[in-house]
Order: C-alpha cells, then sequence, then structure tokens
C-alpha cells in the first residue's frame, strides 16, 4: 500500500464528493482523508494524534478550499505555516475563486499553487487528475518529509 495521502479541507460536501471520485481515477490506493472544516484540519494537522509514541504522519499533500466557514483558507495556510512541524507541508489552494486579490494572498501566505475549480465536470476530473497526478507521482518533496522519496 502507498504511505501518499491526500488531506481534501472542503466544507462543500458536494465538492467534496465530485474531488473524491476526480481523484479516485489517479490514486488508487492513496489514503484520502477529507476534513469538513477548517477547524478540524488544523486539529488534524497541528495537534495529531500520537500512534506508538509518534506524531501521525503528515499528509503529502493538501488541498485546501479558499472560501470556508470559521477560519477561511488563507488563515488556515498563514497558521500552517507559522507552525514548524506544517511549514513545509505542500498546499494547493483549490477554490471556484479567480479573485486577483485571492490569487495575492494565497501566493503571499505560502501557498504551493492556486487552482481554479472548473464549473464543468468533465474539464473538473481531468483537472483534478493533472494536480493529483504531479503532487503524487512528481513532485520531490522535502527531505525528511513524510511524503519524500524513500
Amino acid at each position: 500500500m502507498s504511505d501518499k495521502t491526500i488531506l481534501l479541507i472542503e466544507d462543500n460536501p458536494d465538492d467534496a464528493e465530485l474531488t473524491l471520485m476526480a481523484l479516485s481515477r489517479v490514486t488508487g490506493a492513496v489514503n484520502i482523508t477529507v476534513a469538513h472544516d477548517s477547524v478540524e484540519a488544523l486539529k488534524l494537522l497541528t495537534e495529531p494524534g500520537h500512534a506508538n509514541g509518534r506524531a501521525a504522519p503528515l499528509p503529502t499533500v493538501v488541498f485546501l478550499d479558499l472560501k470556508m466557514p470559521k477560519i477561511n483558507g488563507i488563515e488556515v495556510l498563514q497558521r500552517l505555516r507559522a507552525n514548524e512541524r506544517t511549514r513545509q507541508l505542500p498546499v494547493v489552494m483549490l477554490t471556484s475563486s479567480d479573485e486577483r486579490q485571492d490569487i495575492l494572498d494565497a501566493y503571499r501566505s505560502g501557498a504551493n499553487s492556486y487552482v481554479r475549480k472548473p464549473v464543468d465536470s468533465q474539464r473538473f476530473n481531468d483537472v483534478l487528475e493533472k494536480i493529483g497526478r504531479y503532487w503524487l507521482e512528481l513532485n520531490v518533496a522535502p527531505a525528511g518529509h513524510a511524503a519524500s522519496p524513500r
């Protein structure tokens, strides 16, 4: 079984389901966890449970929605970058926003990528397949990160 994992942070159940279906075409045995809000996601990433005395491994990549209740995606990203454990974690902003300010804010806050969710379902599947393959198969993570090459 693969040690590659995805954390999808998405508050819209329909978008989460579409994303899971699209990613399942490329990820095979990859474990995909869905956090349905930003508070749940931050808890998973910055306050991990301990297994056998060790912190749970970080995901290979995080797909983060921008427009979220409670804490928006930009603030989640800023908190991840401020945390020593999650500072280098790859984060892809996956959002429907094409607002210039949102794009600038995401990159200024440390996003590794900014991807707009296409409205058309076939295009959505194609885009998710491409970014899934890139982050899971092509990207090389920093040494010591859970997703770094063995």
